[in-house]
């Protein structure tokens, strides 16, 4: 589990959504639009669901070229991902 998090236009640093979920779960929801107040600027920030990302501390990171090659199943396929 981890917190959706998106990049504040004013600033440019990681701000956290108040939404928790896992990067796959996230990654299979339906394109959506959303705000969050901004606790660094103290704005409100719209954001699309593709301007975002789950931070999971403790997950191991995925290139991006491999969270694409991420199957229905959630199993990585690409060889890189078969060798770790």
């Amino acid at each position: 589990m981890g917190m959706v998090m998106v990049n504040c236009p004013q600033t440019g640093r990681a701000i956290p959504t108040g939404i928790k979920t896992d990067r796959e779960s996230f990654r299979r929801s339906p394109v959506f639009f959303e705000r969050t107040h901004c606790p660094i600027c103290r704005a409100d920030h719209a954001w699309f669901a593709r301007d975002a990302w789950v931070d999971e501390p403790n997950a191991r990171r995925l290139w991006p070229a491999e969270e694409n090659l991420i199957g229905a199943e959630g199993s990585a396929i690409s060889a890189a991902a078969k060798r770790l």
